[in-house]
């Protein structure tokens, strides 16, 4: 038997987000759509309705058309929500910008993206957005030409409401992501009114989510984990969305699961972790729930168990994908065994094809290691602009390689074995190397790095970063992390920082990284931590 499986059969959905937004908005009007617990506010979804609407009107105000680009660089918050339904509907691409990036990153994607207009706020307990965006948008030739600040604009820029729907292409692009790219920097993920709104349905569907569930979505909105399978999934079934706080916090995400009687719980296994660990966790009522999605990171399988148990999630299932897939490619269901839920990714969505192929593109028989490719309506439309990362990523016959190593059993179920050579999963956040190893390099003192990740109990991967000084220089861990921060997202940054004379390598010349991983482990002493991974 081959390692190849075509989902179960489903109806692709050839419509925009905004319109089945719309549709469901008409269907459930009194009953609530959105809570926003840090913000206080409650919208039902005649409300809801009434906000998105004004929100492609103000949109069209600032003289916005169709195929323009917008960004959203904020954290969790009711805004982003109808910004996110009020660009489809207005048809203008919403571009998501991690509300970690700084300086350096903040720069690249305003001329990337060439976003027309960016609504954030001018400041939080963590940074000072404003004045961010003023010394990475210096000197730069931009599109940019609003900045609108959600604490003070927002209510100016919502506009009345009347005729502010166009006819858009379902499938034309709808949302463009950035994600970290091998070449050293992001590159922006395309994806369509097709793409995300199907793998909504289809992550509803798997969850048996309908308009009585109540999901409570910890997880960023800048990610496809919150846009897609909590926003989106919310607005086909009707579900209400709950958003804790504005930033991942354990006790808020389980104030939030009592207060509001949640029935779905969203989370990366470190979320998870935080939220057992926590010494408060007995406090609070966990009765109401009955299903979630662990996904974003290798998923311990004890925490897992956990979770079932002690968080009374019987039904919790594990979602596989990637940003270039909408996300979600494989997902287990909520009536699969614990033992499948526990050690596979579930397998094929609906309409979703997935096989394992060896690099040359030959399917391998089942039981045997490959990299997991998948075809279909999920696959991104392609790299915003680069053609050439594009046809890498996406071959000729439409499969997406994902650069990860999988085993599909004859159950057609999948597990994961590895990853892409370099990449790093810091509690749900990609993380290459080179990307971090190019902007090391433009620090005076550093002659040579190599950036590779180490296992971490709670977030699955930490970065680590081996430099070699220049002659004469001197640096010290505190001052290589202190010219990192506020440039690079915090994620990015070495946790573990080693000075060295030279790196183990290859008799052609290359840099062993594994030995570097390995010499690390051992002198760290983190082999539990490894084993906790590959378990």
């Amino acid at each position: 038997m081959q390692s190849y499986v075509r989902g179960p059969a489903g109806t692709i959905l050839r419509k925009t987000i905004g319109g089945a937004f719309l549709e469901t908005a008409d269907r459930f009007p009194d009953r609530e759509a959105l809570v926003s617990r840090h913000q206080n506010i409650r919208f039902t979804w005649a409300q809801f309705r009434h906000e998105v609407l004004s929100t492609a009107a103000g949109l069209r105000a600032l003289g916005l058309a169709p195929g323009d680009r917008v960004g959203v660089w904020a954290t969790n918050c009711a805004e982003w929500a109808c910004l996110q339904f009020g660009c489809a509907l207005a048809g203008v691409i919403l571009v998501n910008v991690n509300p970690a990036y700084r300086t350096h990153d903040l720069a690249f994607v305003l001329k990337k993206s060439r976003m027309k207009a960016l609504f954030l706020r001018s400041k939080d307990t963590r940074s000072n957005y404003r004045e961010i965006l003023e010394q990475a948008a210096a000197g730069q030739k931009l599109e940019l030409r609003e900045a609108i600040f959600l604490e003070s604009d927002w209510k100016g820029f919502l506009k009345e409401r009347d005729g502010v729907v166009v006819r858009i292409d379902p499938s034309d692009a709808a949302n463009i992501q950035y994600t970290s790219g091998t070449t050293g920097q992001p590159k922006g993920v395309l994806l369509s009114h097709i793409n995300t709104l199907n793998n909504g349905v289809h992550i509803a569907q798997y969850m048996k989510m309908t308009e009585e569930d109540r999901v409570c979505v910890p997880v960023p909105l800048f990610h496809c984990f919150g846009c897609v399978a909590g926003t989106t999934a919310g607005a086909v079934s009707g579900a209400t969305v709950v958003l804790p706080a504005a930033t991942f916090d354990p006790k808020s995400t389980m104030e939030a699961i009592d207060a509001e009687r949640c029935t779905v719980i969203y989370g990366v296994p470190a979320m998870f972790i935080a939220e057992l660990q926590h010494p408060e966790f007995h406090h609070y009522r966990f009765e109401s729930l009955r299903t979630g999605i662990m996904a974003g990171a290798p998923c311990p399988i004890e925490i897992m168990r956990r979770v079932v148990s002690e968080m009374h999630c019987p039904d919790m299932v594990v979602a596989y994908g990637q940003t270039e897939a909408s996300p979600v490619i494989t997902m287990s269901r909520t009536d699969d065994t614990l033992e499948n839920r526990c050690t596979t990714v579930g397998s094929a969505i609906p309409e979703v094809e997935v096989r394992i192929a060896t690099p040359d593109g030959e399917t391998v028989e089942a039981g045997h290691q490959g990299e997991l490719q998948t075809r279909g309506y999920l696959v991104m439309k392609g790299y915003d602009d680069e053609p050439e990362a594009t046809a890498q990523a996406i071959d000729e016959e439409g499969w997406l390689h994902t650069g990860d190593l999988a085993v599909m059993r004859e159950d057609g179920y999948f597990r994961i074995t590895g990853r892409a050579k370099d990449m790093i999963i810091r509690g749900g956040e990609n993380v290459y190397p080179r990307e971090v190893e190019e902007f090391l390099y433009t620090h005076p003192a550093v002659a040579e790095v190599q950036v590779v990740g180490l296992p971490d109990d709670r977030l699955g991967e930490v970065v680590c970063a081996w430099i070699r000084l220049k002659a004469g220089e001197t640096a010290d861990d505190e001052g290589i992390r202190a010219f990192c921060n506020g440039r690079l997202a915090h994620y990015k940054v070495p946790q573990y920082i080693r000075f060295v004379d030279s790196y183990p390598m290859t008799l052609s010349g290359k840099v062993q990284k594994f030995r570097i991983r390995e010499i690390e482990i051992e002198e760290r002493g983190l082999w539990d931590a490894e084993r906790t991974q590959t378990a």
